[in-house]
């Protein structure tokens, strides 16, 4: 095969069904519309004609201006010779729609389309009139058809360009509002985990920092006082069941959500009301802890509830775990339009404590947790201020920077504001 012919029929394989379509409805429609009419379908006008411009549309994607000029020379030539005796702009129909149509960037198809349009038709208007003597009764009544078909060819290929636009312009739409969905459901996916593994830290590490202190206690007053062994172990039991409950909890969170649990789980109780019950879990005989409060606990509403309860809970067992602290005292102010916490202790100076007060998840889920609520939250020795703990810091602050004053105990201190709160 001959690389011609080999080309030819590569470039046919190219050619997508619709515009072999486009191109057989446009030669059927060209010999029928002259049929029609009454025009002459001979061998060498017609027929010729038609299959030329059928063929120019194969092309239409690629070149659709060149595709329309060139449909328009074929149709002058032939009228201008005398091979075909009928129409100037119906015959390429297809190709001004192709053209009108055109909606790729940099590519103005509709203003060409209406100027060839109007420059065939000025032509043709002088042809009839000089060349051919028609009157300008029968060219008006001629070309009128023309121009009106003309207008609502370019009319309806602008509806169906404008209609593309629409439609890639809502498909956009719904991928950029689909992508900012997966967006804000991979933000919050990310804080309900932050969360869960918060509650994680406070509820294991309180879990276990206050058995461990019950079971000291009662294995130092096992022998001297039996009934201060067995209210020890007795709290070491309420705190494993109650740790139980809110893990229940949490993993309850944690399903998927088709799955059902075989029971509905408790929820935590965990808030302000619930201080007293932390605070006597958390007293031993080496560990006096003192609460004092001043407002209505349960009148906070329970984000802010949860909070400070989490706060007081933390810092009371870093006080435990970590300052060999022998007295704490816990002081919550309610009311002014927000909740005001304090937990100070006498425990070894900052300096002394293992990397005062343990940096990790404990000083930064405090902070996490009161800045969520546009609270702040302050940590540091009594004696030589305090160090912040904004920005959920790692809690390497040590009042004064060093780390290694002289001042004793450790203070906490949060601030929740609580809008609509009566003062």
């Amino acid at each position: 095969m001959d690389r011609p012919l080999t080309r030819t029929v590569a470039a046919l394989r190219g050619v997508a069904p619709a515009d072999a379509l486009l191109a057989a409805g446009t030669v059927v429609a060209v010999l029928a519309g002259t049929a029609r009419l009454g025009g002459r379908l001979d061998a060498a006008g017609a027929l010729p004609l038609a299959l030329w411009l059928g063929l120019l549309l194969l092309g239409r994607r690629r070149w659709p201006l060149a595709v329309l000029l060139l449909s328009v020379q074929a149709v002058i030539v032939f009228r201008t010779s005398g091979l075909t005796d009928l129409g100037w702009i119906w015959p390429v129909s297809a190709a001004y729609a192709c053209l009108a149509a055109d909606d790729r960037p940099g590519r103005p198809g509709l203003p060409w389309a209406a100027g060839v349009g109007l420059a065939e038709l000025a032509f043709a208007a002088g042809w009839e009139v000089t060349a051919l003597g028609t009157g300008p009764r029968e060219a008006l009544a001629s070309l009128g058809a023309e121009t009106l078909w003309l207008a609502l060819l370019l009319a309806a290929a602008t509806a169906h360009r404008d209609r593309l636009r629409w439609r890639a312009e809502r498909d956009a739409r719904l991928l950029r509002e689909a992508r900012e969905r997966d967006l804000e459901t991979g933000r919050r996916i990310a804080e309900a985990r932050l969360e869960i593994a918060r509650e994680l830290h406070d509820v294991v590490g309180h879990t276990l920092t206050v058995v461990g202190l019950q079971l000291r206690v009662a294995a130092e007053s096992l022998d001297d006082s039996p009934a201060e062994a067995r209210a020890a172990l007795a709290t070491a039991q309420e705190v494993r069941t109650a740790a139980v409950r809110d893990l229940r909890s949490l993993v309850h969170v944690l399903r998927a959500p088709g799955e059902r649990p075989s029971a509905a789980p408790e929820e935590p109780a965990a808030g302000l009301p619930e201080l007293a019950a932390l605070v006597d879990r958390m007293r031993t005989p080496g560990l006096d802890i003192r609460l004092e409060t001043t407002g209505d606990p349960a009148a906070v509403p329970a984000p802010a509830s949860l909070a400070v309860h989490r706060v007081v809970q933390e810092a009371l067992t870093n006080t435990a775990r970590h300052s060999g602290a022998s007295r704490a005292e816990v002081t919550v102010r309610i009311g002014g339009g927000r909740v005001e916490v304090t937990v100070a202790d006498d425990g070894r100076p900052s300096g002394e404590r293992p990397a005062g007060p343990t940096p990790g998840h404990g000083l930064r889920g405090m902070a996490e947790r009161v800045h969520a609520l546009g609270g702040e939250l302050t940590a540091g020795r009594t004696g030589n201020g305090t160090a912040d703990a904004k920005g959920g810091a790692a809690g390497t602050g040590s009042g004064t920077g060093d780390g290694t004053g002289t001042g004793s105990g450790w203070l906490v201190r949060a601030v929740v504001p609580v809008p609509g709160f009566p003062s």
